[in-house]
């Protein structure tokens, strides 16, 4: 039995912050300027969730290549293939044939296992789904799962989705349960995702320019702002900030050369 001592000992020798080694972030019919064509995956159809998953993921492991075997992955979404479940079941309540692909890329282990076999990862991967904010929990993921002495890396990555009228009569029940704070709003086609790559800090592969960034694992907490339910807008913001700001450090460095 451990003792809240213990715990208490074993929390204060946890690292402080990870390197950061890549990131990525991807947005689809957002009406942004930088919105993508969804890249096409064998097996994966009419969602933009799975795409948009694999192409931040594939971003930040082609960026920086590494031991699939020494890589975990975790990815946390608030309600999953929102649009591939409202899709499958409107068509089981209207009596058309079922279609297998639907049911096979209803749960977000499906990209997972599509990127496993891409990029040979076959470390520990992870789905999550939390109404408290998605950074701060895959954070604490990374953190913990790089105690262990046989993974240098863990990708985290968010995805998130529009929906339909059902799928906002969903948030509405969850706002009205957490005391009114609101759900992510995104039109319903739309979609946007990102990912961090990351590692010990000092370990002797992680030495480069671009992983002396740092990122404070336990210090996302709230700006005073209210938050909404489960939005990966924090993963989103951090991984656009360092995106510049290793922009900007590439152009000082060629400015210099």
């Amino acid at each position: 039995m451990t003792t809240t001592h213990e715990t208490a000992a074993n929390e204060t020798a946890f690292r402080s912050s990870l390197s950061v080694l890549a990131t990525a972030t991807a947005t689809h019919n957002t009406g942004r300027d930088d919105d993508i064509t969804l890249p096409k995956l064998p097996g994966f159809v009419e969602s933009a969730f799975s795409p948009l998953a694999y192409e931040v993921s594939s971003r930040c492991l082609t960026a920086r290549p590494g031991d699939g075997d020494r890589t975990a992955v975790a990815l946390v979404t608030l309600a999953g293939d929102t649009t591939t479940a409202d899709l499958a079941s409107r068509r089981m309540v209207s009596g058309r044939v079922h279609n297998p692909l639907l049911f096979m890329q209803a749960t977000a282990n499906s990209v997972l296992g599509h990127m496993s076999r891409e990029f040979g990862i076959t470390g520990q991967m992870f789905s999550l789904s939390t109404l408290d904010d998605p950074l701060t929990e895959l954070l604490a993921m990374a953190d913990l799962l790089l105690e262990d002495p046989e993974l240098d890396r863990v990708l985290v990555l968010g995805v998130e989705l529009g929906g339909g009228e059902r799928v906002a009569a969903v948030h509405r029940e969850l706002a009205a349960a957490h005391s009114g704070r609101p759900i992510p709003a995104l039109p319903e086609s739309a979609g946007l995702a990102a990912a961090v790559l990351l590692g010990r800090p000092g370990d002797d592969d992680n030495t480069d320019a671009d992983a002396g960034a740092q990122v404070p694992i336990r210090s996302t907490g709230s700006t005073g702002q209210v938050k909404q339910l489960g939005s990966i807008q924090g993963l989103f913001d951090l991984a656009t900030a360092h995106a510049e700001a290793s922009t900007e450090t590439e152009t000082s460095t060629h400015a210099h050369q």
